[in-house]
């Protein structure tokens, strides 16, 4: 079975790309979601819209309900929705299905999957925390795109791999992208 990964408009469409490529690399199929806004911000943001499309064996834009993800009969893995935009937190919170991706997450949830927001936004208002309550009171996953230090990390793709390597956890994906705690590289 696929997994599902959506890029929404937030900053950080890296932690995707990377995604879809370690999924690829770990053989996984993945069916790609994909918002206008995204595409505006993996430009911006010096990312080849292009490689997303190459690593993703189906690729949806946010305006596809015909995208299998967005029906509860067709079986997914689960669902990672990386860069998550607070305005997709706040339509997930709220059942508010009115594009593909949130469609799809509404299936996740309401189908019991795997769920996993990653939002990319700093600081938080009082807003955004109560619709990310919501979330994982509904049973979505909350992995805040906030690396850890202890991997002494060199590089910005260190950071970005311990993101990844989290998302590929909560995925039962191995992967060697990071030293566990305790462990050396």
């Amino acid at each position: 079975m696929p997994f599902v990964v959506a890029v929404t408009g937030a900053s950080g469409s890296i932690y995707a790309r990377r995604l879809l490529e370690e999924l690829k690399r770990a053989g996984h199929e993945t069916l790609l979601l994909i918002s206008d806004q995204a595409k505006n911000v993996i430009k911006d943001e010096g990312e080849d819209l292009g490689r997303f499309t190459e690593l993703a064996t189906r690729t949806f834009s946010e305006h596809d309900f015909g995208s299998p993800a967005s029906s509860g009969s067709a079986k997914t893995d689960g669902m990672v929705v990386v860069p998550c935009s607070m305005k997709t937190v706040s339509c997930i919170a709220q059942g508010l299905a009115d594009n593909a991706i949130t469609r799809a997450a509404d299936v996740a949830l309401k189908e019991h999957r795997i769920l996993i927001l990653v939002p990319r936004e700093t600081p938080l208002s009082i807003v955004h925390l109560r619709n990310l309550l919501r979330v994982a009171q509904a049973g979505a996953i909350v992995l805040p795109a906030m690396p850890a230090f202890y991997t002494k990390p060199r590089s910005v793709d260190d950071m970005v791999d311990f993101i990844v390597g989290r998302i590929l956890d909560l995925l039962n994906v191995p992967h060697g992208l990071f030293p566990r705690w305790g462990e050396t590289h």
